[in-house]
């Protein structure tokens, strides 16, 4: 599936902004990877394709991010939002122009300081996927709170709620992500490649983690010094530890001896192959926001650019960003918190495009949960889905 039909079908979606209601269904991101995925399961891969995920950890919340222009929903927002409503006299909502009208109608828009991300959505490169979390069955309001049907566990808490999307199966405790799972089933069109193709610039994930595939760790501003090869060592010392790793290679060594070799061997086998292909290679010359997903994202943009000297066709990466727990001040947080989010995706597809990959790459965002649509003061508490 090329990027631009997936954005394409993916503005059908904004139609669920309209009333607010219940998260949709986890099955929904399913099917639509399901899609994805058939259409090369079996065939052979010459293209490059790429995905990005951004991680917000602490639960964005999506009704400051997404806001009615039309005035009746507006209405309903701000009666709920109170002090937190976007304004809708001032027009501070940034109008959204979707390709597809949303079948419910009404106007919506971005919040004011996501300018670069409206652009986007208005030229066709960025689209609204709504109405997205963990749901065992289809239930109603009074099912609920008569407790007549299953839920998803652990609702509202930040570490399993986040792995429930990481994992896409709110119903088992499986320690595998969607993404590992793919990458599991489309390993071959990355054969000539020793490097995973899972790679994070935010450490340990759960989105990342197949039953072979395991992500592979890049710093944010680089490949880390492999503490015991590099400067830290003396070339005496480097070369014991050399010897010592050849050592437990061998046939006779213990098979927990010859596992941890492995894996050292292949971490500075790939640590080499990595620094090798960024020193030849010039960086993308878009500028990003100076602060860590900036920088996240500045390196992924690297690492597409060495792929065909890794010999990569797919690539999955996983960057995050923090402090959306906004249980007060949220108005501040989000005026900070959104229009970076707009800056460095913006720069990141000023990379793609310069890199030949703009419509073979695609980055979402992905959250905890999102919050109630109530305030608690000046913030909001933890919501589903």
């Amino acid at each position: 599936m090329k990027r631009r039909d997936f954005l394409r079908r993916s503005l059908g979606t904004f139609a669920g902004l309209g009333a607010y209601g219940a998260a949709g269904t986890l099955g929904n991101l399913k099917l639509l990877g399901a899609a994805m995925g058939a259409e090369h399961l079996g065939k052979g891969i010459p293209d490059f394709k790429a995905l990005v995920c951004i991680f917000q950890y602490g639960g964005n919340d999506p009704f400051n991010t997404i806001i009615p222009r039309d005035s009746a929903t507006h209405a309903n927002y701000s009666a709920s939002r109170g002090p937190l409503a976007i304004s809708q006299a001032t027009a501070a909502a940034l109008p959204l122009n979707p390709a597809v009208a949303p079948a419910g109608g009404g106007q919506y828009g971005l919040h004011p300081g996501m300018g670069r991300l409206q652009s986007l959505f208005n030229g066709g490169q960025c689209a609204v996927v709504a109405n997205v979390g963990p749901l065992l069955h289809p239930i109603t309001k009074s099912q609920y709170q008569n407790e007549t049907v299953p839920i998803p566990p652990q609702l509202f808490s930040h570490d399993d709620q986040a792995h429930q999307w990481q994992t896409a199966w709110p119903d088992s405790a499986t320690s595998t992500g969607w993404a590992g799972r793919m990458a599991d089933a489309l390993i071959d069109a990355n054969s000539s490649s020793q490097v995973s193709m899972c790679m994070s610039l935010s450490g340990s994930n759960t989105l990342q983690v197949g039953n072979v595939v395991q992500p592979y760790f890049v710093g944010a501003n680089g490949l880390d010094s492999v503490f015991f090869v590099e400067n830290e060592w003396n070339q005496q010392r480097r070369d014991t530890f050399l010897a010592i790793q050849q050592l437990a290679q061998q046939q006779n060594a213990h098979v927990f001896e010859r596992a941890y070799a492995g894996i050292m061997d292949r971490a500075l086998t790939n640590h080499d192959l990595i620094q090798a292909a960024l020193a030849s290679t010039p960086a993308p010359s878009a500028v990003f926001p100076d602060n860590f997903l900036g920088a996240q994202l500045r390196m992924v943009a690297r690492m597409i650019s060495i792929r065909a000297a890794l010999g990569m066709q797919r690539q999955i990466f996983f960057v995050s960003d923090g402090g959306y727990d906004t249980h007060d001040d949220q108005l501040a947080q989000h005026s900070t918190l959104l229009p970076n989010v707009s800056e460095c995706l913006g720069a990141f597809y000023d990379a793609t495009v310069e890199l030949g990959v703009a419509n073979d790459v695609t980055a979402f965002t992905a959250s905890d949960f999102g919050r109630t649509l109530s305030v608690n003061g000046d913030g909001t508490d933890h919501g589903w889905g």
